[in-house]
């Protein structure tokens, strides 16, 4: 025991290794699953890319106590083999420090959409870097000074700068957090902030815990080993509660991690219980289209909507009516209902107006400008603009097309189908209730049957007279 406590290789730390690589595969199933299992398109920007940086942060954090806490027996005999390289680097900056960074980032940019309700001034991956400079610039100051000892410790004077970085930003967080408590989100993101932050004081209090009882107690030999186990199983229960795939794109977390439970990939609008969202009513009666109309008062037609949205997909051109779906669905929200109408705002942004967007719609730069820099998303004309000059350009491109398609014509059809079934429901609803007045005796059949019964009921009258 005394062995193992000092150079590592204890039966409990293969156990503590064995769970932090648990951890890790989990990790990556909870992050990669809706992409490889039910094939959702890959998110653009900061969707996509802050919660892979997490998942590397992990790894790094993790591989970084495994080395700098003699988990494992090894021999330093590499300069990649320094505690300076897995204790100061990659446990502060590429590690802890990393997953902090990006948890901020997420919680401002929380803060400025449903607090401000603006895009944030600052995009994400300048913001990152700045807030990661703190730990760049002590890990630099440590690499230089050298404090560490030969068991990768350090001493009591450099602790306490190192554990109030890493308090500090727990307290950042904490504040963003504090900011935005009154918000009620649609997909768990203020309890998403609230588990990071326990978990990160947690693995800081054990952390702490462990480093005093292996300095004061280094000749306890099960101390020390025990207090490095309950610091990896800290840090890797932490880096999957971490974890958060709903404020970087809530449309997925939606999606379960349970395979017996049917995919239904929904909608925003779906999702935040706009009524009838993406449902057609079996009972809708069929209007009339004439082509002549305004192609914006056309659209408005769920169903004629869908058809003109099919074939704008078949001409891979569908991206302005899909647009314009999701902004008369946005529509639907009351303006005294903020939070739905920034769901909303935020989701068609990222989905069609950001530069490198999923579905990325033709507009000119001054109104694509004038959206992103809006200092409201809950304004009911926030996209009108890219309404009409999405119009305009489905009418002359698509419109013209479309009226001679196959979908026009099975459009047409259906909804003379739908209007005959509609007549016969209307028709199967009238009071059809039998009155002999309305019916001469001859053309009665059942005559003849009424007549018997009443001569015998006469007949059988005056026989008892």
């Amino acid at each position: 025991m005394a062995s193992c406590a000092v150079r590592g290789g204890c039966p409990s730390d293969y156990v503590a290794v064995s769970i932090a690589i648990f951890s890790m595969i989990l990790l990556i199933g909870r992050s990669t699953f809706p992409f490889f299992i039910h094939k959702v398109p890959i998110a653009k920007g900061s969707a996509f890319w802050i919660p892979v940086i997490q998942v590397i942060a992990s790894f790094n954090f993790l591989l970084a106590i495994v080395m700098a806490v003699n988990f494992l027996k090894y021999k330093k005999s590499h300069w990649w083999l320094s505690c300076y390289v897995w204790a100061v680097w990659l446990e502060g900056p590429l590690g802890f420090g990393l997953l902090m960074s990006c948890r901020i980032a997420q919680a401002f940019q929380l803060y400025y959409v449903f607090v401000k309700r603006r895009l944030p001034p600052i995009r994400s991956h300048m913001f990152l870097p700045l807030i990661l400079l703190p730990w760049v610039a002590g890990a630099a100051v440590i690499h230089e000074k050298k404090p560490l000892n030969y068991r990768c410790h350090f001493g009591t004077y450099w602790t306490i700068p190192v554990v109030c970085l890493h308090s500090l930003y727990v307290a950042v967080l904490m504040g963003f957090t504090r900011a935005i408590r009154h918000i009620e989100f649609r997909f768990h993101e203020l309890r998403d902030l609230w588990q990071g932050i326990l978990g990160s004081a947690s693995v800081i209090g054990v952390w702490v815990f462990a480093y005093i009882l292996n300095e004061i107690h280094d000749d306890i030999s099960w101390l020390q080993v025990a207090s490095r186990f309950m610091l990896l199983l800290t840090a890797s229960i932490l880096v999957l509660v971490f974890f958060s795939i709903s404020i970087a794109q809530p449309l997925l977390s939606q999606i379960s991690l349970r395979k017996r439970e049917p995919l239904e990939l929904k909608t925003m609008g779906q999702v935040l219980g706009i009524p009838e969202s993406g449902l057609l009513l079996q009972r809708e009666q069929a209007v009339d289209i004439d082509p002549n109309e305004p192609l914006d008062k056309l659209l408005l037609n769920k169903r004629f909507r869908q058809s003109f949205m099919a074939f704008a997909d078949s001409c891979l051109a569908g991206e302005s009516v899909h647009f314009f779906d999701e902004v008369h669905e946005l529509g639907k929200i009351p303006i005294d209902d903020p939070v739905r109408r920034i769901y909303m705002a935020r989701h068609i942004i990222n989905k069609y107006i950001i530069a490198g967007a999923a579905m990325e719609v033709n507009i000119s730069h001054r109104i694509r400008q004038e959206i992103l820099a809006t200092t409201d998303l809950t304004h009911p004309d926030l996209f009108t603009n890219a309404l009409h000059e999405l119009t305009q350009l489905m009418k002359m491109n698509l419109a013209k097309d479309y009226w001679s398609s196959m979908y026009f014509i099975k459009f047409k059809e259906e909804a003379r189908m739908r209007s005959c079934e509609h007549e016969m429901e209307e028709m199967r609803g009238y009071d059809f209730s039998p009155r002999l007045s309305s019916v001469n005796a001859t053309d009665d059949p059942f005559h003849q049957d009424h007549f018997s019964r009443g001569f015998t009921q006469h007949s059988h009258a005056s026989y008892l007279r």
